[in-house]
């Protein structure tokens, strides 16, 4: 028979109707959103509703919103943008981050940023008392991950905003395995900086998005003409940021029952593991974790 798929962390199916928002504009509509004509007019409207639907899942305002081609991408524009415009040259992230921040963070330590590590407690959690003394007044960013991609933990990131508020900081999270599994508005949070990767909420791979607070200000990493406010240049992949677009539309509708579901599917595989394997033992912490993880 078929194997159960039982790793939509790494990536899930493009949900059905995702699927079908996006075939017309892989056919009929295969404009480009910069031209004038009714061609390309129609695929900027798409594109710009699509841009509201990622703004309604996060609480946030269309023009913060910025489409990128993954969440490597928004973590990268995040982080190297970020420092590039500050004067202050220190950077604050976790142990336990994923590579798209963690080397994003080393290259800026190879130029002179000065880059503290935070360890993580036995659950896998950042402590925000432990971070206290490491967030400083030359500290131009903290970046820590909203879930840990392995165990699922969850960080307490409006708790790291209002330290790094304090001194005069952004914080930046890659949300990546939470947005869709639990609520992730940003002014809960409280973050300056948020990143989605497509294809960990059922759109396709090789889209994502920056949420960017307004007032914020970024270098960008591409240079070209002045797409997506010359912040990620570059003719949009329209097609998939639909797909984004229509899948977080689909995410907000279901963010009152999934977790529920999820949370019951993941309880019963640990009770059926627990009662077979001897000495089994959970990574994470027990109740701070997404609803859908099990390390």
């Amino acid at each position: 028979g078929l194997p159960i798929y039982l790793d939509h962390n790494a990536t899930t199916p493009v949900h059905p109707s995702v699927v079908e928002a996006m075939l017309p504009y892989l056919r009929e509509h295969f404009g480009n959103p910069s031209s004038g004509h009714v061609y390309g007019r129609r695929a900027k409207h798409a594109v710009d509703h699509a841009r509201e639907q990622v703004a309604l899942l996060l609480g946030c305002r269309p023009d913060e919103i910025l489409f990128t081609s993954g969440g490597t991408e928004a973590n990268n524009l995040a982080i190297r943008g970020v420092l590039a415009l500050s004067s202050r040259r220190h950077l604050v992230t976790s142990a336990v981050e994923h590579p798209a921040t963690a080397r994003p963070c080393d290259l800026l330590e190879r130029q002179g940023v000065e880059v503290t590590r935070l360890p993580v407690d036995r659950t896998g959690r950042m402590q925000t008392d432990l971070a206290r003394p490491f967030v400083r007044g030359d500290t131009a960013l903290v970046t820590v991950m909203l879930a840990q991609n392995e165990t699922g933990t969850l960080m307490p990131i409006a708790e790291l905003a209002g330290l790094a508020h304090e001194r005069g900081a952004l914080l930046h999270t890659d949300a990546a395995q939470a947005v869709g599994k639990l609520s992730t508005h940003v002014d809960g949070l409280g973050v300056d900086l948020l990143s989605i990767a497509g294809h960990k909420l059922y759109a396709p791979k090789g889209v994502g998005a920056l949420f960017v607070r307004r007032g914020v200000r970024l270098e960008p990493l591409l240079l070209g003409a002045g797409h997506e406010r010359g912040l990620r240049p570059g003719t949009e992949n329209v097609a998939s940021i639909v797909g984004l677009g229509a899948a977080c539309d689909l995410a907000a509708a279901d963010l009152d029952t999934e977790p529920g579901r999820l949370r019951a599917l993941r309880d019963l595989l640990w009770d059926a593991l627990r009662a077979e394997v001897p000495g089994i033992a959970l990574n994470g912490h027990p109740t701070e974790r997404l609803p859908n993880t099990l390390n």
